[in-house]
């Protein structure tokens, strides 16, 4: 299916974040280019991410590797996404 070969991007996150949301705006030209992912720090079982990311977040990922943290950079993300889509083809 298509979405098998979309990328993932996983955002690390909490309730209330402000900046998660304002990320996540920032995101939505890229929308169906990519799956969102999130991740509650503040759950137990992601204990491992709160310890690493709690004064960090939103923190993203794209396919399991560190992209960017604080602020999207939609340049930085584009590119990436555009590296991984030629990989897919």
């Amino acid at each position: 299916s298509a979405s098998a070969n979309k990328p993932v991007l996983t955002l690390f996150t909490k309730k209330p974040c402000p900046l998660c949301d304002e990320a996540k705006e920032v995101l939505k030209p890229c929308n169906g280019r990519f799956i969102l992912q999130e991740v509650d720090i503040t759950l137990p079982e992601n204990k491992v991410w709160y310890d690493k990311y709690k004064y960090d977040i939103p923190v993203f990922h794209l396919n399991g590797k560190f992209l960017m943290k604080h602020r999207v950079d939609i340049q930085k993300f584009e590119d990436q996404l555009r590296k991984l889509e030629l990989q897919n083809h």
